[in-house]
């Protein structure tokens, strides 16, 4: 099936810094299944958005951790957040929809 004008409108991805970074609508289906804040500890510094959307970026490029583009969050702290969530079974649910 061919793409039509209102397809191409609706998925283009201009304005966006990569091509693996999420709309906002793609957004807010994932940050309800996001881990809430903790109330104890130290707050969060990065903004759970930037760590998926760097996780998004490795994943589309194939590139190693260490190879994140510097407007993402430390590629530790990105790498961190994937584990934990690979390892609690977070990551499946975000990635299933």
């Amino acid at each position: 099936m061919p793409w039509t004008k209102a397809a191409r409108i609706k998925y283009q991805r201009s304005g966006l810094r990569y091509a693996s970074d999420l709309t906002d609508a793609e957004w807010a289906l994932i940050a309800r299944k996001m881990p809430p804040r903790q109330r104890l500890g130290r707050p969060r510094k990065v903004h759970l958005r930037d760590i998926v959307q760097a996780i998004f970026y490795v994943l589309s490029s194939g590139c190693q951790w260490r190879a994140l583009p510097k407007g993402f969050p430390p590629y530790s702290t990105v790498q961190g957040y994937f584990y934990a969530w690979r390892d609690t079974g977070r990551w499946q649910e975000i990635v299933e929809g």
